[in-house]
């Protein structure tokens, strides 16, 4: 720790995500094959019909700052995407574009987060929240769940985790990183327990919302009867359109916040990327249906993953409906030694198979589940035999 640095640097944790592909490139750079299963990125390239869209941008010389909150014609984009797939209306004063969605949660904290306030995470929860949390002097408050629940918060959990200090709650369905998602029904029946308690907002991250197995429309916090002025909607096209280094997230908020995170972002980073808000806006007006393709291809490999993993004694793993993640549990490894390494819990068990299987995954620490790993199958069907063969060789 440099005493030199500020106390809110010091006290933030790593991106366990972005050590562990960093540690695995570490490794590669020294001749080791690693196979990469722990960043969430699709392997899959940008469509065609969106890098000719930003082609077309460089050639109409977009060049210029943007508009703090995103071009009037992406939010327009955005808003027929909101009404097209969610059933929800917003104006454009109650969306702001952001440089990912990451920055839209961290806008979020900002503005609505004072020191002292409680953000309930069902756990597990995507690593970043509760560091962004943190950084605004709020404090996370961590409700467990398990994989017999399929990872999902039951209404009786949520009321037992409100208290007079409770501000916000923060979750993702699809989840990353389980996978887990939320139904209509399910969410309805926290909603009833969220508005039997004043001013407490919703921050709904619906980023992996088209990477749904069910066959069933997604569901949004904000559809609820009484939530739409309680809960903000986040998104963006890092995930369904493989699109993470582009770099656009955005919200849909009641207007007072939206004002603020425009406000908030104007002192911080200003307009999104003009390439990448121009590729947005044709992104986000063609159906769905035509990224379909990878979505079908993660089903397949979630379902080889799930095949594969049953041969290995010790992970218990539920089915994902979405997102492209399981989150095995792995408990039945701790406590053990493993070719001479002691395991104690998932981190030492996720170093191990770093090391030892040369396969990156993620501690579920990292997400606020210590009983389990974070597999991707954001990869090749042939990456994902081997990386599970090599998983099974050597912790048998």
């Amino acid at each position: 720790m440099n005493q030199q640095l500020s106390e809110r640097i010091n006290n933030m944790a790593t991106s366990a995500t972005l050590a562990m592909a960093a540690k695995a490139r570490e490794l590669r750079a020294e001749g080791k094959d690693i196979i990469g299963l722990s960043l969430g990125e699709p392997d899959f390239n940008t469509p065609d019909f969106i890098k000719d869209a930003a082609i077309q941008a460089v050639n109409d010389n977009y060049n210029s700052y943007t508009p703090v909150d995103g071009y009037v014609e992406l939010k327009e984009a955005i808003i027929k995407k909101f009404k097209r797939d969610n059933n929800l209306t917003y104006t454009l004063p109650q969306i702001v574009v952001s440089n990912g969605a990451k920055q839209s949660l961290a806008n979020l904290a900002g503005v609505l987060i004072n020191k002292g306030d409680e953000v309930i995470l069902p756990c597990p929860y995507w690593v970043s929240y509760s560091d962004i949390v943190k950084l605004s002097e709020g404090v996370p408050v961590e409700v467990k769940t398990t994989i017999e629940t399929d990872f999902k918060m039951t209404p009786e959990q949520l009321e037992a985790a409100i208290t007079p200090k409770t501000k916000m709650i923060w979750s993702s369905s699809p989840c990353n990183p389980s996978g887990s998602l939320y139904s209509k029904e399910e969410l309805t029946a926290l909603s009833k327990v969220i508005l039997k308690h004043n001013n407490i907002y919703v921050i709904s991250d619906e980023i992996y919302e088209h990477i749904n197995y069910t066959g069933k429309p997604h569901a949004s916090m904000a559809q609820v009867e009484g939530m739409f002025d309680r809960t903000v909607t986040v998104n963006g096209v890092s995930k369904a359109f493989a699109m993470t280094g582009w770099r656009i997230g955005y919200i849909g908020a009641p207007d007072w916040i939206a004002r603020a995170c425009n406000k908030m972002q104007g002192q911080v980073t200003s307009g999104a990327n003009c390439i990448a808000q121009r590729a947005t806006i044709t992104a986000l007006n063609e159906s769905p249906s035509k990224v379909q393709y990878m979505i079908d291809e993660f089903k397949v490999r979630r379902d080889l993953v799930l095949d594969l993993l049953k041969d290995i004694d010790g992970f218990e793993t539920n089915v994902p409906e979405g997102a492209f993640y399981v989150f095995p549990n792995v408990s039945a490894f701790f406590g053990k030694t493993i070719r001479g390494k002691s395991i104690h819990n998932a981190t030492d068990l996720s170093l191990f198979l770093l090391e030892e299987a040369l396969v990156a995954t993620v501690t579920g620490d990292a997400f606020g589940a210590p009983d389990c790993l974070r597999i991707s199958y954001a990869a090749s069907q042939e990456q994902i035999k081997e990386a599970i063969k090599r998983i099974k060789e050597a912790l048998d």
